[in-house]
């Protein structure tokens, strides 16, 4: 006679393994209470300050941390955030750049506590027709594994043209093709001013893809689609802000393309990320 033990083994036998989950760094969120807010380095660029002192401007600031403009390199910088107390957001990464070294890109993040790379920009080229986006799709999800085999995440970010309707398809918008065609290793960086200008909602897209998208740029533009200063153009920065808070987005980053006076873009998004209802 089987023993009560043997025979639960047998029958856990019989009983398949349910399929553990697959990690994802775009499905675990966080607390909405620990959102973060910073800036886009590449705003401040036109200023005649190191990238030190960059950081030291921004460390005068309530703002938490700090996205790089190119792979972080120079001395101090490890210094610098520590002194400021500031936290490194992610890196804008050509696609390029990250295929002639993953290793590197990933490393130089990694130095500075960061796992997140961003490929900032694709050309029109890459989302004409359903051919194109799926192309690259594939080519965001092999970046993905390349970063991922050193402890890193890729999140792509968006400009206005991503938001075309592709040929040959029946898809609302190249992005959203782009979304569907690549699998969580592929993150996204919503720029909410981009899809303004496209003429997309912003609240509607965090909604709709919170699971993917760990990090928003908060960028104001014009009626015409002109980036400007927070509070000065057509964004629903409060409404924009709640939905990301909503959606479990980790970091809410400041950025101006083409700011007139940077410290003073920086000083007025200072203000406004901490109340963002004050720019309704």
């Amino acid at each position: 006679m089987l023993r009560p033990v043997a025979l639960c083994r047998i029958v856990d036998d019989l009983v398949p393994d349910e399929p553990k989950p697959t990690p994802s760094f775009f499905t675990v969120g966080v607390r909405v209470e620990d959102m973060q807010t910073g800036i886009q380095l590449y705003t401040l660029r036109e200023l005649d300050a190191s990238l030190p002192e960059q950081l030291s401007a921004v460390g005068e600031t309530s703002l938490d941390g700090v996205e790089f403009a190119g792979v972080p390199s120079g001395d101090g910088l490890q210094e610098a955030l520590a002194a400021t107390g500031l936290t490194m957001a992610g890196a804008h990464v050509q696609a390029e750049e990250i295929e002639h070294d993953p290793e590197a890109v990933a490393d130089a993040c990694r130095a500075l506590d960061c796992v997140t790379v961003i490929v900032p920009y694709l050309d029109e080229s890459h989302f004409v027709d359903r051919e194109a986006v799926i192309e690259t799709a594939e080519r965001l999800e092999t970046l993905a594994e390349l970063l991922d085999e050193h402890d890193c995440r890729l999140l792509y970010h968006n400009h206005d043209h991503e938001f075309v309707t592709p040929t040959d398809t029946d898809a609302a918008t190249a992005f959203d093709l782009l979304v569907e065609e690549t699998d969580e290793s592929v993150g996204f960086e919503l720029d909410l001013g981009w899809a303004e200008a496209a003429g997309q909602d912003p609240v509607d897209l965090l909604d709709q893809y919170s699971d993917r998208i760990p990090l928003v740029h908060l960028k104001d533009v014009t009626a015409d689609g002109e980036p400007t200063d927070l509070g000065d153009g057509v964004l629903d920065i409060p409404g924009c802000v709640d939905a990301a808070r909503e959606a479990g987005v980790e970091w809410v980053l400041f950025e101006h393309d083409h700011p007139e006076d940077p410290l003073a873009s920086l000083a007025t998004a200072d203000a406004v990320l901490q109340d963002p209802h004050r720019a309704r």
